[in-house]
């Protein structure tokens, strides 16, 4: 079973490699990987999220979990209209902030059939590819928040390492 990652594994800061053949490996890890997110009600994953360095997410957005996006090697190839809005991740557990992103995208990946997709997507399902394609290349929602919100963060964080709870 899959382990979700958290702040401090320095995997989460590594740029991942860029996948070169979609095979059943591929496609295992992204299955076991939609299996984790729905297990922990997240709305999406990356592969460096549980401690593999490669271009690979998962994004489920649909209430019922019915409308799985599995993207190897996604880009943001555009973006429109920068909204602010409320974002948590699976790697930091009770961590939430605001985080300004596009609210309109066209990303391009490839599914696990081999196929290059370009789709065009808004709204919370855009947040999540975005959040996703961030992790890929090893930047954190926490980048975002000011330094000061930061740094307290990282206080808080470290002082819940020391006592066992992070």
């Amino acid at each position: 079973m899959l382990r979700i990652k958290k702040y401090g594994d320095p995997v989460l800061r590594r740029k991942t490699a860029v996948i070169l053949v979609v095979d059943s490996d591929i496609r295992k890890l992204a299955l076991d990987m939609l299996e984790v997110m729905y297990m922990v009600d997240g709305v999406g994953l990356a592969a460096p999220q549980v401690g593999i360095s490669l271009r690979l997410c998962v994004v489920d957005v649909d209430l019922n979990k019915k409308s799985p996006v599995i993207m190897v090697n996604p880009e943001v190839i555009s973006g429109e209209k920068r909204v602010l809005a409320w974002e948590g991740c699976l790697s930091f557990p009770g961590v939430s902030g605001e985080v300004m992103r596009f609210c309109n995208i066209i990303v391009r990946y490839i599914d696990l059939n081999r196929k290059v997709c370009v789709i065009k997507v808004q709204n919370l399902l855009a947040r999540a590819i975005q959040h996703e394609v961030d992790h890929l290349d090893g930047k954190l929602f926490i980048d975002y928040f000011s330094w000061y919100k930061r740094k307290n963060l990282e206080r808080e964080i470290k002082r819940k390492k020391k006592i066992g709870e992070w």
